[in-house]
C-alpha cells in the first residue's frame, strides 16, 4: 500500500481497526448540537445530574431539550437548546473544541467559557 494511503473496506469506509487505532473522530466541517448554558456552576451541575440520572451520557435530543428549557439561561432555551448546524470557526474556541470532539449522540461534561458553563449534546456531524 502506498505511503499515506489508508486501506479502505469494500464500501470505501475506513476499516474498524483503523478507526480504533487512531482514537480520534474523523474531521468534519459542520456539527449539529444542542447546549445548556448557565452562569453558575451549581446550576449546570444540577442539569447534568438530572440528565445522567435519566440516561447516562447519551440523552435523547428530546430529553436534553427538556433539560435545556428548564435550566439554560441562553436564548436557545426556548428551542430546547437547539443550535442547528454550525460550521467550524463560528463558535468560541473551547465550545468549538468540545462540540467538534464529540461523537453524535453523546453529551459533554460541563465546561467553562467566557459566556458561562456549558453542556453540549452533539446530534450529527457532516462535511
Amino acid at each position: 500500500m502506498p505511503k499515506g494511503k489508508k486501506q479502505k473496506s469494500k464500501n470505501n469506509e475506513p476499516q474498524e481497526e483503523e478507526k480504533k487505532a487512531s482514537g480520534k473522530l474523523k474531521t468534519c466541517n459542520f456539527v449539529k448540537a444542542r447546549h445548556i448554558l448557565c452562569e453558575k456552576q451549581s446550576k449546570i451541575l444540577e442539569a447534568l445530574n438530572l440528565l445522567k440520572s435519566q440516561s447516562g451520557n447519551r440523552p435523547s435530543p428530546a430529553e436534553f431539550g427538556r433539560a435545556a428549557e428548564q435550566f439554560s439561561e441562553c436564548s436557545t432555551a426556548k428551542k430546547g437548546g437547539d443550535l442547528g448546524w454550525f460550521p467550524r470557526g463560528k463558535m468560541i474556541g473551547a465550545f468549538q473544541e468540545v462540540a467538534f470532539g464529540l461523537e453524535p449522540g453523546t453529551m459533554s461534561e460541563p465546561f467553562r467559557t467566557s459566556e458561562g458553563y456549558h453542556i453540549v449534546l452533539v446530534e450529527g456531524r457532516r462535511n
